[in-house]
């Protein structure tokens, strides 16, 4: 099983991976089959409009996590990771005034996003909790062209006739030709004892086998000089968070407060803790406004690794470029067996599948850095992961803004909670991380889908002001 460490930690914008990334990804993805030809159609049809429909979740949730804006933005020919953020209000407007879309490469396309977007939360598509679909339509409003496409968290898309060749949580099944191809935490920690390897070097050994030339430590340079760049605007930006909520930000302020009483020269047992929270809440208050950040392995979920890795090169002494390189590496390869065997959605699994996994991650990459072995980071990707299970997702008003800015913090503490429990011991314990992953998938099959990102149940419906 080979899952990229650049597909796990994707540099995009907010406020969700699933509800806004994806729908971006899918509408991009439209338009370059519009734009192929290689599609049937009566001879001489033009397409003159274009139309998309939201299901499940992104019906539900979908203005608070902004994914009609996500859909306008990738059918005017943005993607992800390329978009401008200070540009997107513009381009938004631009299409609501014009009733058009003009991606590069095509022709003008009709498209008025209160007519031809629709919010279906009658009839779900059913490959998964985010469904969602693009139709092209010519000058007499003929259907020439439809697709369906399914956001299955972090970003990842899958084409509707593709969700049977996968498996059930959308990775697809495949001979991966890598040298270290563990599929569960046991195959992985066996790899590695047989090998006298590191996990960071086993995951090194795989991305260099699938990308020769990748330029691999340039590129996880990239995405932790992006989670960087997301703390430092974060704790600069002051402000109401948009959405309705008038949710103000916190992290600036919290963060000119720990300076403050820095220079007091006083001890503080929390301080170590206070950072983490800040670092955490400065990246998903940034996600929260739809700025830069990146996915980890969510958006909703983004905030918990940065947040460690800044910690460890705060307060860990001697902390280098290379120690953030093992971190990321052996983070991705927890995420990756995760995600394969289980889900990192919130909409198919709950939080748990997002800050929960952020945790697992974020623990096991600590654990690595700080010299644990490689039984001592499974026990401390399973620590973690372990204290989130039956977590839901149940975001007040839709918005990736209460409970996520704050609970990115909490799961940030516990994931540094974890790793040193696991250094303290000797990696043998009683839960295996395989059998939480599993009960992690077993809980979300099981949990009610108003407490699946859908905000029908929870908190989301127990504050009478929201």
């Amino acid at each position: 099983m080979f899952l990229s460490v650049f597909d796990l930690y994707k540099i995009g914008i907010g406020p969700s991976s699933s509800h806004t990334m994806g729908p971006m990804s899918a509408a991009a993805r439209f338009l370059d089959e519009l734009k192929s030809g290689a599609w049937p159609r009566p001879a001489g049809a033009r397409v003159e409009r274009l139309g998309g429909s939201l299901h499940g979740s992104l019906a539900f949730t979908g203005v608070g996590h902004a994914t009609d804006r996500a859909v306008i933005l990738g059918l005017a020919g943005e993607r992800p990771d390329a978009v401008d953020p200070d540009a997107m209000e513009a381009i938004v407007e631009s299409v609501r005034k014009s009733g058009r879309v003009t991606p590069p490469g095509h022709p003008a396309y009709g498209f008025d996003p209160d007519e031809d977007l629709r919010f279906d939360r009658e009839n779900p598509m059913p490959g998964h909790a985010n469904g969602l679909a693009f139709y092209a339509y010519d000058g007499d409003g003929r259907l020439l062209l439809r697709r369906g496409y399914y956001s299955v968290g972090g970003g990842f898309i899958v084409g509707e006739e593709e969700i049977d060749q996968t498996t059930v949580y959308g990775e697809k099944a495949e001979d991966d030709h890598v040298p270290y191809p563990f599929a569960s935490a046991a195959e992985m920690v066996a790899m590695a004892e047989q090998s006298g390897r590191s996990i960071a070097e086993m995951k090194r050994a795989n991305e260099i086998a699938r990308d020769p030339q990748g330029h691999l430590d340039a590129k996880l340079d990239a995405v932790w000089d992006a989670m960087d760049g997301c703390i430092a605007r974060g704790m600069s930006a002051h402000g109401e968070l948009p959405g309705g909520l008038k949710v103000r930000r916190r992290a600036a302020r919290l963060a000119d407060h720990l300076r403050e009483k820095a220079k007091s020269n006083r001890f503080d047992p929390l301080v170590g803790n206070d950072w983490l929270t800040v670092y955490a809440m400065a990246v998903n208050e940034e996600n929260a406004a739809g700025g830069r950040v990146v996915t980890a392995p969510t958006n909703g979920a983004a905030g918990t690794v940065p947040a460690v890795i800044k910690y460890m090169m705060q307060f860990h002494e001697g902390a280098s470029r290379e120690d953030v390189r093992t971190f990321l590496l052996t983070s991705a390869a927890v995420g990756g067996i995760i995600k394969h065997n289980a889900s990192i959605s919130g909409a198919e699994v709950g939080c748990q599948g997002e800050v929960g996994s952020a945790a697992a991650m974020a623990a096991a990459g600590l654990a690595a850095v700080m010299g644990g072995t490689p039984q001592q980071i499974e026990n401390a990707a399973e620590i973690a992961l372990e204290h989130h299970l039956g977590m839901t997702c149940d975001p007040v008003g839709g918005l990736v803004q209460v409970p996520c800015i704050e609970r990115n913090g909490i799961a940030a503490v516990k994931a540094v909670t974890a790793a040193s429990l696991a250094l303290k011991g000797d990696g043998t314990h009683i839960v295996p991380l395989d059998a939480c992953i599993e009960t992690m998938r077993q809980t979300g099959a099981d949990m009610d889908s108003r407490y699946k990102e859908t905000s029908l149940g929870g908190l989301a419906v127990n504050l009478p002001e929201c």
